[in-house]
């Protein structure tokens, strides 16, 4: 597994600062990936990058004053999922 690194938080960062109604998703470790999260803007649009420790997406999350929550307790977002449907079908 490759561990998070500057160019992540830079992307996190980066996408938060530039779109609206940004939400947190922390995803916990499994057998196949570390730590990761999940930010979910308004529109449905997301990114998905590994961070150090489920603490630390959350201090990020309260840091740029997004809401953040425990993916394996609440899921991801419907929006989410409709924005990868409207993805696949070419943006219909």
């Amino acid at each position: 597994m490759r561990a998070s690194d500057g160019a992540d938080v830079r992307h996190l960062e980066q996408f938060v600062s530039s779109r609206r109604g940004v939400e947190g998703f922390v995803e916990p470790r499994t057998a196949v990936s570390d730590v990761t999260l999940l930010l979910v803007a308004h529109d449905g649009e997301w990114t998905r990058r590994r961070v150090p420790s489920v603490k630390w997406a959350h201090d990020f999350a309260n840091q740029h004053r997004v809401p953040s929550y425990d993916a394996a307790v609440v899921g991801v977002p419907q929006r989410m999922r409709d924005y990868n449907r409207r993805k696949k079908a070419g943006g219909k």
